[in-house]
């Protein structure tokens, strides 16, 4: 009995467009994958980019550069660029579509490979399962959207058990939930599932419709007032529009 050959995966096209001030990354077709301001290009454009850096808020701030950040899915690689070059801790992005990668060092400024920023061409889903990268992610950001940006990608209890694998004890993931098929109370479930109920945070959606929730490998429920003052050390070190999370920010009821 032969076996039946698996299909390749077909990859989207990428393109780019900009108006002048901001370039934007597609996939093939019209939604917006990634942005950058081409005057600020290590800058965080778009508001839920801003807070998937979220996880700071519960970070040791003096600690932050020795750490390690990992994104899935590179996008523009605003998240890999501002982890690299701003808060100068050590990167990795996962990145299946080897178009992306090149788009960005063509396009988006992304830096070369180095000791402390290197892009790993991989399913996200596979390469995390990788007993390398477990227990050694102090942040991690999961962005991962087809050309359609219908619906995440991955979004099962057991890839949200994978990803708290791979953080540390103090570690947190930030996740965007965007498209028109997602369902949110499906995907915190999953969460939940992997991660416990205390563990998760949500913002509110933003104008555009992305939901990031936050969850944390150990939970905690620091005062707001504690917050505060952690989102003004952020915001005048980073430069990052942390007074107005703490407004939309809370932690999620079970």
């Amino acid at each position: 009995m032969t076996r039946k050959k698996e299909k390749p995966q077909e990859l989207p096209e990428v393109s780019v467009s900009d108006d002048g001030e901001v370039r934007h990354l597609h996939l093939g077709t019209p939604w917006i994958q990634g942005s950058m301001r081409i005057a600020d290009p290590f800058e965080l454009e778009l508001e839920y980019v801003q807070r998937m850096m979220a996880w700071l808020l519960f970070a040791d701030l003096a600690q932050v550069s020795k750490g390690h950040a990992m994104q899935l899915g590179l996008g523009a690689g605003a998240i890999t660029k501002f982890c690299h070059k701003k808060l100068r801790i050590c990167t990795t992005a996962i990145e299946l579509n080897p178009q992306v990668l090149a788009v960005c060092r063509q396009w988006f400024k992304l830096p070369p490979d180095g000791p402390k920023l290197r892009v790993v061409l991989a399913d996200a889903a596979q390469e995390i399962q990788n007993p390398m990268w477990q227990g050694t992610v102090d942040a991690l950001a999961v962005d991962l959207y087809d050309h359609e940006a219908a619906a995440p990608v991955l979004d099962s209890p057991d890839f949200y058990a994978d990803c708290r694998a791979l953080l540390t004890d103090t570690g947190s993931m930030t996740v965007n939930l965007f498209g028109r098929a997602s369902s949110f109370d499906r995907s915190l479930k999953s969460m939940a599932q992997a991660f416990g109920d205390e563990a998760l945070w949500s913002f509110k959606p933003t104008r555009e419709g992305n939901t990031v929730v936050l969850a944390q490998r150990t939970p905690s429920r620091p005062k707001r007032a504690e917050l505060a003052e952690r989102a003004e050390a952020i915001q005048a070190r980073w430069d990052l529009p942390t007074a107005k999370w703490l407004r939309a920010f809370k932690p999620v009821k079970p």
